[in-house]
């Protein structure tokens, strides 16, 4: 009963801590395009479009943010939200899904997005349109690009390229000057990281501004040396299975990092050690 009571006790207090975060969250709002801008608050950044069509959206962050998210578009366009697009089924990405379909938003995401959201004990929220592997919208006078890239950062990524605009929305497909989060257990992979990244790379170029899943703003040049990275630490993790290391041994080595560690690579999420683990497991126990 005390273990029980002591649970609760720190689960209310993880949830105070939480509510308490998010309340204290500002959205900013950083300029992209003459039409597109980019929010950043907690969670996964957020696309805006707009224009005489309405309002496109890609991506929500959580439930709680709402309200500062719908705010701040507010001040973009007093049009409203016609589409969100969910760039794969993480909370910090999807969260808001249910609050934008009250607004009047219909939900895009790939089929797999839609299978696990679906997973959950509500339907609010759930995508009402969704794809297998591509398809365009055509809004605020330019065609959006939304393509699926295979077990990536999950099994249901999209990133989205503005033609006009020349703007690319990652999703977790880029966590700019940090480790990635490769989701081994929703799918995700260090080969398909890397294919993912490789696409993306063929449809812009050196004038393309890059909205991140998570971190500043970014180019072509920045999201090529995060693929060098990438590659690099897969060969490095690669050499160590070739001689028979343990997964143990593989997290515990800390040359196969080193040269990203210095740069501060490792954040609250995803550190050095977490890295090494999830290539290790998505090269072994790939099908």
């Amino acid at each position: 009963m005390k273990t029980l009571k002591l649970f609760l006790s720190l689960l209310f207090v993880s949830a105070l801590t939480t509510i308490s975060a998010q309340n204290d969250v500002t959205i900013k709002t950083i300029p992209v395009s003459n039409n597109v801008y980019m929010l950043v608050g907690q969670g996964g950044n957020i696309g805006v479009s707009v224009g005489d069509d309405g309002v496109f959206v890609i991506d929500d962050q959580f439930a709680q943010l709402t309200p500062k998210i719908l705010a701040a578009i507010k001040k973009l366009s007093d049009k409203s939200i016609q589409f969100v697009v969910n760039t794969h089924y993480h909370g910090d990405h999807t969260g808001g899904n249910a609050n934008m379909e009250k607004a009047g938003a219909k939900i895009i995401a790939h089929d797999n997005v839609y299978k696990r959201l679906s997973e959950g004990k509500t339907t609010e929220g759930l995508p009402v349109i969704t794809f297998n592997d591509k398809l365009s919208v055509h809004m605020n006078g330019e065609q959006v690009l939304v393509f699926h890239v295979d077990n990536a950062h999950t099994d249901g990524d999209a990133m989205l390229y503005f033609t006009e605009s020349n703007v690319l929305h990652t999703g977790d497909n880029y966590f700019h000057k940090r480790y990635p989060y490769i989701d081994v257990n929703s799918g995700g992979s260090i080969d398909g990281y890397i294919d993912a990244v490789k696409m993306a790379l063929m449809v812009i170029d050196e004038n393309t501004k890059i909205i991140p899943g998570h971190g500043d703003l970014s180019n072509k040049a920045e999201y090529a040396a995060f693929l060098e990275m990438l590659t690099k630490l897969r060969t490095n993790v690669q050499a160590e299975i070739d001689k028979g290391k343990t997964e143990a041994e593989v997290v515990a080595n800390t040359a196969i990092t080193k040269e990203y560690d210095v740069l501060n690579y490792s954040w609250s999420f995803i550190n050095s050690e977490k890295i090494r683990r999830a290539i290790y497991k998505s090269l072994t126990e790939k099908k």
